[in-house]
């Protein structure tokens, strides 16, 4: 059900021109079904949507379909936030859409040059960079600052104008966003959240475009390259 567009007809608000609650309107009366809608705007009658979230509830052992109007992208905090507010509480959401912030995190020595960091999450089989699902009130920066303190304990400076997006389908309909900034360390000690990163390393630009394996990250990383001013040596391989 999730990703799918659906016609919906509006029966009354829950808390105005946030959330709504109408039915699903099938090919008879017997498929009308009850959902809840996120908008921006007021809406009546009826309005075509995508289903967006199915949220769930262990102890009342009921589910409950969220959508939102077409090309309406909505996320969990936001979504928990709204339910919350029309006194609609369920234990677990699956999103369509989820978003993360991170950065790519870099210190410089006299010695060293400059270095990168790079983790790897417990579930996940690549290198990459700190990162972490955005929470309600937060702006796109203030969770990158708070993942990559929580993650490796580091205190980092947001670099100014850089701000790269992946985007990408991890599985099924999910769409997940991940917005990237540039963050100066000034100390190399990382302290890893043991419930989240398993490894870290501090690394060249050379040796992380090699070690990340995902388009993505490369793209990142050569952007990161250009703003730095770091060059290219002869050896290493061209990615793009």
């Amino acid at each position: 059900m999730l990703g799918k567009t659906v016609m919906i007809e509006i029966f009354g608000t829950l808390a105005e021109n946030a959330l709504y609650s109408g039915f699903i309107i099938g090919k008879s009366h017997t498929d009308m079904r009850s959902v809840y809608v996120m908008t921006e705007q007021k809406l009546e009658g009826l309005v075509e949507c995508t289903i967006i979230a199915i949220a769930s509830s262990q102890n009342r052992m009921q589910t409950r379909l969220v959508a939102a109007p077409l090309n309406h992208i909505y996320y969990e905090p936001d979504i928990r936030t709204r339910l919350e507010r029309a006194s609609a509480r369920f234990d677990k959401l699956i999103c369509m859409y989820e978003k993360s912030c991170g950065a790519v995190v870099y210190r410089t020595t006299a010695r060293d040059g400059i270095k990168i960091l790079l983790v790897k999450n417990h579930n996940g089989k690549c290198w990459t960079f700190p990162k972490g699902h955005i929470e309600a009130n937060e702006s796109e920066k203030q969770t990158a600052l708070r993942e990559i303190k929580e993650e490796t304990g580091l205190t980092v400076t947001i670099e100014p104008n850089f701000r790269q997006t992946s985007v990408y389908r991890p599985f099924g309909k999910i769409k997940k966003f991940v917005v990237f900034f540039l963050a100066k360390a000034t100390e190399a000690a990382v302290n890893m959240q043991q419930s989240e990163i398993d490894y870290y390393l501090w690394v060249s630009i050379e040796e992380a475009m090699a070690l990340c394996s995902h388009e993505n990250d490369t793209k990142i990383l050569n952007e990161v390259r250009r703003r730095l001013g770091i060059r290219r040596t002869d050896h290493e391989p061209v990615r793009v």
